[in-house]
């Protein structure tokens, strides 16, 4: 049993580790695997690359997958909290990132599906050390969740104006004109305002290309909109973060020292137990 223990444990500091060098050369390897498995699935999808060289890169994807397979195995066997993992965010990308192999002896085209492996490459974060970034990432997200309502509102705004812009051209210029129906005038109302243009399908009538040109308008004043309601709340999360205290007012009983940091549990200069908060 302790005989087992230990090799969990050393499996669980290659695998799962990135302080050693074992598991900082296991990382780099698995992310160069995962690139390269990657880039076989995208080359597979052209036809004549395909044509070629399809038995190999299914050779290839096969031989990547058991090895993806055998170190998940591994990463639930090592683990001491197995469940926890499984449920993760990586034990979830790690379980996606082999599945659609397997789903694709019922599915063939579910293959394609492997370019989720890539998601994987996010351990980058521990093997740069950049985790410290992260903090950047917390604020937009928290920005944005503070933002939801605002912008919500904002592409219910968005989806009524579509619809009024599509159904006026639908009724201004008719299916003579390309517009054969409301909702593929929705569509053209979509791409107008998102100022990617219409293809094919063009207003013909003076009132119809009036409609259209403030169409366009509209779409360039859409694009300031997200930006300033998110810019503002990034500006309030960079101005609380700013005004939160760094570090807790609580006073050692036996050194009397201060400026702990907020989680600390006993102070940093005699290691005394500090008084609750």
């Amino acid at each position: 049993m302790n005989s087992q223990s230990t090799v969990q444990k050393k499996v669980y500091e290659v695998i799962f580790g990135y302080e050693s060098n074992a598991g900082k050369w296991f990382d780099i390897l698995l992310m160069l695997l995962i690139i390269i498995s990657v880039s076989a699935v995208l080359l597979d999808s052209i036809a004549s690359v395909h044509a070629r060289y399809g038995d190999l890169l299914y050779q290839l994807e096969l031989m990547f997958t058991l090895l993806f397979t055998i170190e998940y195995m591994l990463r639930l066997y090592s683990t001491p909290d197995k469940r926890r993992y499984m449920f993760s965010f990586y034990g979830v990308v790690d379980l996606l990132s082999i599945l659609p192999t397997y789903i694709a002896f019922f599915y063939p085209s579910a293959v394609y599906l492997i370019v989720v492996r890539i998601m994987r490459v996010l351990r980058v974060f521990r093997i740069l050390k950049l985790m410290r970034y992260m903090g950047e990432a917390n604020m937009l997200y928290a920005a944005l969740l503070q933002a939801r309502r605002k912008i919500f509102v904002f592409l219910f705004s968005v989806v009524t104006l579509i619809i009024i812009f599509g159904a006026l051209m639908f009724i201004i210029e008719g299916g003579q004109n390309g517009f054969d129906s409301i909702p593929q005038s929705i569509y053209w109302a979509i791409v107008t305002i998102t100022t990617v243009g219409y293809g094919e399908v063009t207003p013909q009538t003076p009132f119809g290309q009036f409609i259209a040109a403030i169409a366009m308008i509209c779409g360039y004043a859409i694009i300031a909109v997200p930006t300033g309601i998110i810019g503002a709340e990034l500006m309030q999360q960079v101005q609380d973060r700013k005004n939160t205290p760094k570090t807790q007012d609580s006073e050692c009983t036996s050194c009397k020292a201060t400026g702990h940091d907020l989680d600390a549990r006993h102070c940093k200069y005699c290691g005394n137990l500090l008084p609750p908060k």
